[in-house]
């Protein structure tokens, strides 16, 4: 299944986008769309399966391409501000939910916003292999079954590239080895019995093929298959089959307030609108911070130390930096998080001239190379004034 495709995919390509390799410190798996957050700050970023993203194990949830600094060159994209695994099928399917209130549909996504210094001219929102796409196909539950259901689909992943496939079921119930009951949105077959995705194509954008002159429209995300439960029978005349299952995009960017930006113009937009919103951000915080600085004339100030906790300035040994708090929400019974970017700086030495560029892994210099492995100095370790805070990624 190597290709000329995959082999860019992994990396030796200038540019990153969807069907990229990303990979964490122990997973990798696959870029699926560039996305931009809808409130806040409006951040620009990608959108992948939360199990190819978060590793419970590690802290910090660092995404590079296309390898972490410990198994070789790659570039910092950023870190998880938010992620999701299961939902009620309450929420996710309305009306037309199931009545046992113990069903989840499997909504496997997360969202890296790119760090601060990550070159973003080196993103494109070209699909390799497929050109421009369209806007999200939202699937309404209430239209005929033959406008999705035997429609002809495309995937691009880091591991098998290219491959096309039928839907042929949606909103499919299933049941763990555990016997808890599950929806997975989209069930895919590979054509001609081929299987249409392989390991590490987890988080790869399923896309409907156009008709009648129409763009590629984006449909879901893959999150597993063959690989986790073996090959099924699905079809009265078929045999047993490789299969492919996908989360619903639509639903899953509505979910995590999120945007698909599918054109290089909007992409340059969206650049600009974060620019705008990040200088807003600052000068609220620098008229907040001034005007709590300078108190009214003849006005008692008075500090309050709640819980009786007396506060102390500590020295810092030349070491500024701040940290901003966790923000966690849960609604309903899904398993949603939102995870302080932290770690917006890629984890690079402060001496360096610049950050290192997609277009400089095809060549290394030895120098490169060793910078690339090397995680910086040791420094002194900060006083903490909470012993007891600690970063909660679990909710």
């Amino acid at each position: 299944m190597f290709t000329e495709l995959v082999d860019k995919l992994c990396g030796s390509d200038e540019c990153i986008g969807s069907g990229s390799q990303v990979a964490s410190q122990d997973t990798f798996g696959t870029l699926g769309a560039i996305v931009k957050r809808r409130t806040g700050n409006k951040q620009i970023g990608f959108l992948t399966n939360r199990h190819v993203a978060v590793d419970l194990d590690y802290p910090n949830q660092k995404m590079y391409h296309p390898l972490p600094p410990n198994l070789g060159p790659g570039v910092y994209l950023g870190a998880v501000e938010r992620a999701t695994s299961f939902i009620t099928d309450d929420v996710w399917y309305g009306i037309y939910a199931g009545t046992n209130p113990e069903t989840f549909v499997r909504a496997d996504g997360a969202f890296i916003p790119f760090a601060h210094d990550f070159d973003i001219s080196t993103v494109t929102t070209t699909v390799r292999g497929v050109g421009d796409i369209g806007d999200v196909k939202v699937i309404d539950l209430q239209s005929p079954l033959n406008s999705l259901i035997g429609r002809q689909v495309c995937k691009i992943g880091r591991s098998s590239g290219h491959t096309t496939g039928t839907v042929v079921a949606y909103a499919l119930e299933y049941n763990d080895e555990k016997g808890i009951s599950f929806f997975t949105d989209l069930l895919v077959v590979g054509e001609n019995r081929q299987t249409f995705d392989l390991e590490g194509d987890s988080g790869s954008l399923i896309i409907l093929t156009g008709q009648d002159n129409e763009k590629p429209c984006p449909i879901g995300i893959i999150w597993g298959g063959t690989a986790n439960r073996g090959r099924l029978k699905l079809r009265c005349d078929h045999g047993p089959e490789n299969w492919t299952s996908g989360v619903d995009l639509g639903r899953l960017l509505d979910r995590l307030e999120l945007d698909l930006i599918i054109t290089n113009e909007s992409l340059k937009d969206a650049v600009q609108q974060q620019r705008l919103a990040l200088v807003a951000a600052a000068n609220s915080a620098v008229g907040e911070s001034s005007t709590a600085a300078v108190p009214a004339p003849e006005e008692k100030v008075e500090i309050f130390e709640p819980l009786g906790i007396k506060i102390e300035q500590l020295p810092r040994h030349d070491v500024s930096a701040t940290t901003e708090g966790d923000e966690a929400a849960v609604i309903n019974v899904e398993e949603r998080q939102f995870i302080s970017n932290f770690v917006g700086m890629s984890p690079v030495r402060d001496d360096q001239d610049a950050p290192r560029q997609i277009a400089n892994l095809n060549n290394p210099s030895e120098e490169e190379l060793a910078m690339s492995l090397h995680l910086g100095d040791r420094e002194a370790k900060r006083l903490r004034t909470d012993t007891e805070s600690e970063l909660d990624l679990e909710k």
